[in-house]
């Protein structure tokens, strides 16, 4: 490489820099990038900041849920199973969720391969995607708000559950929103705005609940959950809001104000979606299983009488609230950087071979973000996952419920399967090569490893 050339890529750097943007336009010596990348303290002290930032982004989601839980517990610990349903559609909506968003990770952050212009183009129209198949599920779960509580809430709080499914339903359109600009944005390296986004939603909801419905709520009324309901609706929305805007500012705008373009758009095209579609269709077909299979769990459970669905409530809450979080920091953390090595190989052997020879200290130094995950996730899962066997979970189930039927089923569900959120956290970190790599090879994987239910 050349002086000029490198005085030229540090001025480039420096500018991407001033909008914390971490790019590499040019993607010169790419290979050799790759490995050393894998090697030397820029990369740690990029993965820490990256997995800080992804931790901060997903606790304070589950720290929210975990407090809404204890005050709607308060007003009636018997509707802990309504507010599930919020749950229940999350998990509908994951579907679309891990369809195109995933397709970021190979596609978005192959930053080597494609132009700073390119990749926002790609973003914009992620997010555009995303918000059109939100509103149209949105209404679809506000039209169908009664079959869906037949299905997932215990028939003596079926008439409440409607009410609020019907009010959480246009969740789904910040959820897609929120998820399509947080997984563009780790890809282009841009951390911080899904922390805004969850620092917004967080702050938002805190403040308005404890007005609301907090035990030290303002006014004479009577909190109820579907004042709960609304406040959840109302800050998804702004919090999605807020990320997106944020991100349209920071990133695009100044970007392109920065790096000059030429004749590239950064505006959303059928083109691109198309882009897009090719690796999303797999993670769609993936998470479209893997969702059914859990819905359908979650529907026999629910048979099972209002017991067992607040057990199951509760259940998720320490899932959801403890055990994932550090489970899917690590995993995006493991994405971004896997896709940017990946990116770079590729770039540096050519589009056009098929079928590279590869050495192992390249196939390493690929995989290096997964095996630093799942070293990460076993020290903390395993000691974590012993804890709440043995002391944690049945006290907690017991505080949240005021039941001890719901405790002791909590307990024993927990005792059943704890060992599988360890295996489970090896897997989602090694599998994310594959989704940041092959995604059909992901597809593969995910259909084998279900294939025994």
């Amino acid at each position: 490489m050349g002086p000029h050339l490198e005085n030229r890529n540090k001025k480039k750097s420096k500018a991407a820099s001033s909008t914390a943007i971490l790019i590499d336009d040019e993607g010169s010596n790419c290979l050799q990038d790759a490995g050393v990348a894998a090697n030397d303290s820029t990369y740690v002290k990029a993965y820490s900041r990256a997995l800080l930032f992804n931790l901060a982004s997903f606790i304070l989601p589950a720290l929210y849920s975990t407090l809404s839980k204890l005050w709607v517990a308060r007003i009636d610990a018997s509707l802990v199973s309504t507010t599930d349903t919020y749950t229940y559609i999350g998990v509908v909506v994951e579907i679309i969720n891990e369809g195109l968003p995933r397709a970021a990770w190979v596609i978005i952050g192959d930053k080597a391969s494609r132009s700073l212009a390119q990749r926002l183009a790609l973003t914009h129209t992620l997010i555009l995607t995303q918000a059109a198949l939100g509103f149209v599920m949105s209404i679809a779960f506000a039209a169908a708000a009664p079959a869906f509580a037949k299905s997932f809430v215990p028939g003596q709080i079926r008439n409440v559950s409607v009410s609020y499914i019907r009010i959480t339903a246009f969740t789904a359109l910040s959820s897609t929103v929120e998820v399509a600009v947080s997984s563009a944005t780790r890809a282009l390296d841009r951390p911080d705005v899904p922390f805004i986004i969850s620092s917004a939603k967080f702050g938002i909801n805190i403040v308005l609940d404890l007005v609301i419905v907090s035990p030290f709520h303002v006014g004479s009324h009577t909190p109820s959950v579907l004042h709960q309901a609304a406040i959840l609706l109302s800050c998804n929305l702004v919090s999605a809001l807020v990320g997106t805007v944020y991100f349209l500012w920071r990133n695009s705008l100044v970007a392109s104000r920065i790096h000059n373009f030429g004749r590239e758009t950064t505006r959303p095209a059928p083109r691109f979606l198309l882009v897009l579609a090719r690796p999303g269709l797999f993670t769609f077909i993936e998470s479209a299983i893997r969702n059914v299979l859990y819905l359908w769990l979650v529907a026999n459970i629910v048979s099972m009488g209002s017991t067992y669905a607040t057990a199951w409530g509760v259940f998720n809450t320490i899932r959801w609230g403890l055990i994932m979080v550090p489970v899917q920091a690590l995993e995006q953390t493991s994405l971004t950087f896997t896709g940017h090595m990946w990116g770079a190989f590729r770039n540096s052997i050519g589009t056009s071979t098929l079928q590279p020879v590869v050495g192992i200290r390249t196939v390493l130094s690929i995989m290096r973000p997964a095996g630093a995950s799942l070293v990460l996730a076993l020290a903390f899962e395993v000691p974590v996952c012993l804890f709440l066997s043995f002391f944690g979970a049945r006290p907690f189930a017991r505080y949240l419920s005021g039941s001890d039927d719901v405790a002791d089923v909590t307990a024993m569900m927990w005792r059943t399967i704890d060992w599988c959120y360890i295996f489970y956290a090896m897997s989602t970190q090694m599998a994310t090569v594959l989704l940041a790599t092959r995604p059909r090879w992901y597809l593969w994987q995910s259909l084998c490893v279900r294939w025994p239910i």
